[in-house]
């Protein structure tokens, strides 16, 4: 076993474990005087791969402060990337960050050009219930994006990235593409809009093709959009092409025209209390006529005291004298009249618009209780009338609105550019949908109480003369509502064009669908060119539908499939409670996550069913695409053949790499000492274990019985049982394994190393400390910590985590509870986070949960500690741990007397213990016979003589009662040797026995002459001063959490390693010693 120990600590385990770390370059560490700084000479041995606190800080800094890239933290960068010139430094606020942006890309075309059509088909109650189920379900969304981008920072690729590094690569590669063909086809709309606006409103003579007749206006209408929003996509992929900054600079200018716009329709409305504007209606009887084709609203008019047709008489009746022969009846048995158009929030025209008033397509908008006369008209006269042009119902509306509650993503997305994202993302999000969703209210009742109900169903505004019907009700003029409209929704178009290309490249990048690998590339400056050219194709098709009706639903699918996702992925990591999931944002709950998933899903099948089964099976396809290379199902008969199914194509996904840094939890193996009566020796390691298992990760609890397989078999069944009694009466959900051993050291290296299951594997080891390794001289106890140290050895040399919990048995029940107090950490090097993570893991159970967290790291002379406590601070800000940070200053003090006087006892004790064992073995080999209680008394007596310090040292093994340590082997090295063998003393032997008590003379004498080897000395220093320090500032700490240095690489420092153990803990209650695995734990990324 002693070999195994030296090959272990030969092996591995002193290397440099190479990780992609998440916090900074390792080889960077520690340099120059780091390895000697004679406060932490404990340590010196692996500061190159166990850095200085001071060292990792100084690096944090300038790490996460930069930019992230869609590139990510965890992949290795190119060489020729540190050529590249630093990017300055976020300074975004949650204003100009988050705020304005989500603003600009909420508010759109939807609001001017549908909404008061919404409110005239839905009525005023219907129109609040879809707003607010679209608000609902933003918000929602917006509080599950809030969660997931608090925790951590968010580089480029906002949404995608989000759901992909929490749902995995399968998930974020379908939803990401969802949500990159919803931000094209809204780029569609937006040009759609935008034409829509120009030659309807601004310039209707600049419309290439003409209707031939009455009937084909809508047809006309949907090719001359198909040609100029063709002219529009390309001028503005040009526009993108050339330089995003431009697009960037104009951004605040769009948003401008609808904040203006916005406060013209508040001001118009407040004005139509006293002064409505003039926007007459024409009605024959009660139905609403096309205004653009007549001037005068009646059926007579005189001219030169001669009544004669009107141009209505002359539409009508197809004659311009007044001859009824060829009138439309309808026409000819109702009168003509005008109303007005919009009679102001004075008029009490709310109550007629509360209700809904649905039409078919074809149907002629008509004046509720307008006195008429019910006659069928002439099918000739139809264009005469303000027609419905598409069927409506609640379900086709939700589908046509959803799109102006969307660009809550808009913040998340420029999360690189934010000076604390953590903080303005949701502020600056859920004020966006607040001051949103108000807006889409109070329009809602505004539109309702000031325009009349046939105007607001009058989409394109034929009865008030092809006016734009919201830039009726604006103020000063309705051209302040035309052209801010359209220049908002050309500048919204271009942030989708701008947008959608980026995320399609970060898609690319990622490579996990390899056909896309081309769009990854782009313009020197990065710039996406060929996404660009991908996203201009998509967006054409959108266009050549031509119907802004028809393009919001499709976009709403992709919008709400994207949304839906978010939600689950929340509440999935809700759910599972990963060590890495501590969103610094705390208002969010699974229920909620789940709330919104609902109304996602509920959403896209009420707006249309059969785009949202088109949408989930492109996602589904998408996701069947990238994972079509996992293991083949097999589906067992009954629930325990689809466990036995799951589990095992689990398995075989978690063996195909070794866990993200995000993934990371402690799979536990707990090391236990069974008594003779085969019981727990020490039950507070399995407390201990379950209320550590807040990471939900593995635990398996092993023990090791001495002996012959065959004839122990039974004793390890019942050790086996004892032990899951116990782990039941502890809560410890996991697994047991007793491993039969000749040698307990062997069982442990085989438990250190095949435990576990493919990815389910132990990565932390837990090992109770050695008590009372120093109360006997006995070789038996001495090699209770030589075991001890192959275990440590062992476990480091398999690149495994080590908790030794010191003074176990004081560690509380799970049955009491800290009302208060503080769990201290001590971070003197960095070994990958699992300080920081244990206490985090440690406060979601209930024993500790009202503990505070402090921690506490060193600085020596040569550190800036004002510095230090900021970037500490800092870092545990994008951790998202809450603690209290201080930074303690150690000086480079003298070596004290003390210090140098426990140094010399310790060698003093390890050197006398070594002659003893020598003198005892060389006795053996040479009278392995009777050895008679004067003998040892004689030698006793000697040793008492040369050496006082054998009075402390050598205690009476009868009468002090040995504490034995967590595993000791019980067996010998040498050879067993028979109890009676009598042997005859000759006179070589006589002398033998001589020369040997005259060289144990000799030996004793040279202790006191003993000087201690700097080395130690400078150890035992560091290890004096840390504990020094340590119990001033935590000797009332209800654990101290504290780096375990590493086993020295030369074996026979092992008993001084266990001293200088013993004098860091000395005076504090309860300790864990904490050793990293060589790999990153923890990291400030989503």
């Amino acid at each position: 076993a002693q070999s195994k120990c030296s090959k272990c600590s030969k092996g591995e385990g002193h290397g440099n474990h190479k990780e992609n770390s998440p916090f900074l370059n390792s080889s960077e560490a520690g340099k120059g005087g780091d390895y000697y700084d004679r406060n932490l000479a404990l340590f010196e041995e692996e500061l190159d791969i166990r850095p200085k606190v001071s060292s990792l800080l100084g690096k944090l800094v300038n790490y996460t402060n930069l930019t992230q890239g869609v590139k990510e933290h965890e992949e290795a960068e190119s060489t020729d990337g540190s050529k590249k010139k630093v990017s300055k430094s976020p300074s975004m606020g949650t204003l100009m960050g988050v705020y304005l942006p989500c603003m600009q890309n909420i508010f759109g075309v939807i609001l001017f050009l549908r909404l008061t059509w919404m409110v005239g088909m839905a009525g005023v109650l219907q129109s609040f219930l879809i707003v607010l189920l679209c608000c609902c379900c933003t918000m929602l969304t917006t509080i599950s994006m809030s969660a997931i981008a608090t925790n951590g920072v968010v580089p480029a690729g906002g949404s995608y990235f989000m759901i992909s590094r929490s749902l995995g690569p399968e998930f974020g590669g379908a939803v990401g593409l969802c949500f990159y063909l919803g931000t094209t086809f809204a780029g569609a709309m937006y040009i759609l809009g935008a034409i829509e606006i120009l030659l309807t409103y601004i310039v209707p003579q600049a419309a290439i093709f003409h209707p031939s007749g009455a009937h084909d206006a809508s047809s006309t209408m949907l090719n001359n959009m198909r040609v100029y929003g063709t002219v529009f996509l390309i001028l503005m992929a040009v526009v993108v092409f050339v330089g995003v900054k431009y697009v960037n600079k104009f951004a605040s200018l769009f948003l401008a025209c609808v904040v203006i716009s916005i406060l013209s329709i508040y001001a118009g409305a407040i004005k139509s209390i006293f002064d409505p504007p003039a926007f007459p209606i024409c009605m024959l009887g009660n139905r609403t006529l096309s205004r653009d084709q007549f001037d005068v609203c009646a059926k007579t008019i005189v001219k030169d005291n001669i009544t004669v047709a009107s141009k209505l008489w002359e539409l009508f009746c197809h004659s311009t004298n007044l001859t009824t022969e060829n009138c439309d009846e309808y026409f000819l048995m109702n009168n003509v009249s005008e109303i007005a158009g919009i009679p102001g929030a004075a008029s009490g025209i709310l109550k007629d618009n509360l209700w809904s008033n649905y039409l078919e397509k074809g149907e002629i908008l008509e004046k509720a209780h307008h006195p008429s006369v019910d006659v069928a008209g002439q099918k000739n006269s139809l264009h005469l009338y303000v027609l419905s042009d598409i069927a409506t119902s609640f379900m086709v509306l939700v589908g046509i609105f959803f799109p102006s509650v969307t660009g809550i993503m808009a913040g998340s997305n420029r999360s690189g550019d934010l000076k604390d994202a953590q903080k303005s993302i949701p502020v600056g999000t859920i004020l966006a949908i607040v001051t949103t969703s108000l807006v889409y209210f109070s329009c809602v009742l505004l539109f309702g109480a000031c325009i009349e109900g046939v105007v607001l169903r009058d989409k394109y505004g034929d009865a008030v003369n092809r006016n734009l019907v919201v830039g009726t009700l604006s103020w000063p003029s309705p051209w302040v509502i035309v052209i801010g409209s359209f220049f908002s929704t050309c500048g919204a178009g271009l942030q989708s064009l701008t947008g959608a290309p980026r995320l399609l490249q970060a898609i690319a990048k990622d490579n996990i669908i390899p056909f896309l690998w081309v769009f990854g590339h782009g313009k020197a400056n990065g710039e996406p060119t060929w996404a660009l050219l991908l996203t201009a194709l998509i967006a054409e098709l959108g266009i050549l539908i031509a119907s802004l009706d028809m393009v919001a639903p499709i976009l709403s699918m992709f919008f709400l499939m994207c949304y839906l996702f978010v939600n689950l992925a929340c509440a999935v990591q809700t759910l599972l409670r990963t060590p890495n999931w501590r969103p610094r944002f705390k208002y969010y709950h699974w229920a909620l996550s789940f709330l919104g998933m609902s109304i996602c899903l509920a959403l896209m099948f009420i707006s249309s069913w059969y785009y949202a089964l088109v949408a989930m099976l492109i996602a589904g396809m998408i996701y069947k695409y990238i994972e079509y290379q996992g293991a083949e199902k097999e589906w067992g008969d009954g629930i325990r053949g689809l466990s036995l199914s799951a589990a095992r194509y689990a398995l075989l996904r978690l063996e195909e790499g070794p866990p993200h840094t995000k993934n990371w939890r402690p799979q536990l193996l707990v090391l236990l000492k069974l008594d003779e009566d085969l019981h727990v020796k020490y039950p507070r390691l399995l407390t201990f274990a379950s209320q550590l298992k807040a990471g939900k990760g593995l635990t398996i609890i092993g023990s090791v019985i001495q002996g012959n397989f065959l004839e122990t078999y039974g004793e390890a069944q019942a050790a086996e049982q004892t032990i899951k009694n116990m782990m039941d009466i502890e809560k410890v959900k996991g697994f047991c394994q007793v491993v039969v051993a000749n040698k307990v050291r062997e069982g442990i290296a085989h438990l250190i190393q095949s435990c576990g299951l493919g990815g389910m594997k132990h990565n932390t080891v837990v090992l109770g400390w050695p008590y009372g390794w120093r109360q006997s001289e006995d070789p038996r106890s001495w090699k209770t910590f030589i075991g001890e140290l192959c275990t440590v050895r062992c476990t480091t040399a398999a690149h495994l985590a080590l908790l030794v919990p010191k003074n176990v048995s004081f560690y509380p029940s799970n049955h009491e509870r800290y009302n208060e107090g503080n769990i201290d950490v001590w971070w003197i090097v960095h070994d990958g986070g699992m300080l920081m993570l244990l206490p985090f893991l440690l406060k979601q159970h209930k024993v500790w949960r009202k503990c505070k967290m402090r921690i506490f790291t060193v600085a020596q002379m040569d550190d800036n500690s004002i510095q230090m406590k900021k970037d500490l601070a800092t870092f545990l800000y994008q951790l998202r741990i809450e603690a209290e940070v201080e930074v303690v200053e150690m000086h480079n003090s003298d070596i004290s007397a003390y210090t140098y006087e426990r140094t010399l006892m310790m060698e003093q004790r390890s050197q006398m213990l070594r002659q003893m064992r020598l003198t005892k073995t060389e006795r053996e080999r040479e009278m392995p016979g009777v050895i008679t209680r004067e003998c040892k008394i004689k030698r006793l007596s000697l040793c008492c003589r040369s050496c006082a310090l054998q009075a402390q040292l050598v205690k009476d093994r009868h009468s002090v009662a040995r504490l034995e340590s967590l595993y000791s082997d019980e067996e010998d090295e040498t050879e067993p040797v028979p109890e009676n063998i009598q042997m005859t003393w000759t006179k070589e032997k006589c002398d033998a026995e001589k020369r040997n008590r005259g060289s144990a003379v000799g030996s004793f004498r040279d202790l006191i002459s003993i000087k201690p080897n700097q080395s130690n000395v400078r150890r035992m220093h560091t290890a004096v001063k840390l504990n020094e320090v340590i119990v001033n500032r935590s000797h009332d700490a209800r654990l101290v959490l504290l780096n375990m240095p590493g086993p020295p690489k030369n074996t026979d420092g092992d008993e001084n390693y266990m001293e200088f153990l013993e004098v860091l803990t000395e005076g504090l209650e309860r300790v864990l010693l904490v050793r990293g695995g060589g790999r990153e734990v923890i990291t400030i990324y989503s």
